[in-house]
């Protein structure tokens, strides 16, 4: 049985989804797995159920690249867009890069209402937090000679849904336990929470109780993430009026891995940056017909 057919069943991945290959890491001791699909016009609605057209953002593609993370390296895209583009700019989804929403700020028209901080960024500073109290405590279990914690990294960072029953179980006796790090847990899968709100006000209520919650908790990285998140808030509740996050580029950087891989590196970056507008940038190969 080939890789692919073996982790497509192991993973139980189903049409239109296919696995494209597989990486393994053997310094990390991981396995990487990619997926992609085909042609496909229709999809589920995730949370209705219903069959419907894909968000236009799943069908982005590369406009501009840049070297560096600086704002001038973002600077330099608003250049190649006339002001009617500018204006009719909706929203931006992007991380907490001081440089670049500097930059944004700069040049799209009304950008603090426009700006997104990314959902799966806001999560992966909560699970960073999450890690830092576990990796903490862990240490000190271990001097008391207690090994609870050895070994459940990864379960603090799993979606709780998706365990297997008999993980679910043992998972739930950790998380319902006085440890820190179930506080820690707690806070942000509460914290999260944020994303399930359609209006601004509840929304707004919820998260000064949740942030009065984390100041209190005594935990120095739950702290410092409610902190940084009440400076970010006004950017991350955009997404209740915008409900746009960073997959559609996620899944781009994906692609230009591949594109990095397959070529088993470039002689130079410019190489690199043409054959990533090659391959990401959209383009129209069709033939033109002639009518001569």
């Amino acid at each position: 049985m080939q890789d692919h057919e073996l982790y497509r069943r192991i993973l139980g991945i189903e049409s239109p989804w296919k696995v494209e290959r597989v990486e393994l890491k053997l310094e990390s001791g991981e396995v990487h797995v990619y997926l992609d699909h085909g042609e496909v016009r229709q999809w589920p609605c995730p949370e209705c159920g219903k069959t419907c057209r894909q968000y236009d953002l799943s069908r982005g593609r590369v406009l501009y690249v840049a070297e560096e993370r600086k704002q001038s390296s973002l600077d330099g895209f608003w250049g190649t867009l006339t002001r009617e583009q500018l204006e009719s700019i909706a929203a931006v989804a992007m991380d907490m890069w001081d440089p670049f929403i500097a930059s944004v700020e700069a040049h799209v028209p009304d950008a603090a209402k426009k700006i997104v901080f990314d959902k799966f960024h806001v999560a992966q500073h909560l699970g960073e937090a999450v890690d830092q109290v576990r990796r903490k405590e862990t240490k000190t279990l271990k001097a008391a000679g207690d090994d609870t914690l050895t070994g459940t990294r990864y379960d603090w960072l799993r979606n709780r849904a998706a365990m297997e029953p008999r993980d679910r179980r043992e998972f739930d006796t950790l998380r319902h336990s006085g440890l820190k790090t179930a506080r820690a847990w707690a806070l942000k899968e509460t914290a999260m929470a944020l994303y399930d709100y359609v209006y601004e006000r509840p929304c707004r209520k919820h998260f000064r109780w949740w942030q009065n919650w984390a100041l209190r908790s005594r935990l120095k990285p739950m702290i410092a993430v409610a902190r940084m998140l009440k400076r970010r808030f006004e950017n991350i509740i955009t997404y209740l009026r915008h409900r746009i996050t960073n997959a559609a580029s996620e899944s781009i950087n994906a692609k230009i891995q591949w594109v990095k891989y397959t070529a088993r590196g470039f002689r130079n970056k410019q190489n690199f940056i043409h054959a990533i507008y090659f391959h990401c940038g959209g383009l129209d190969l069709a033939p033109l017909s002639s009518t001569k």
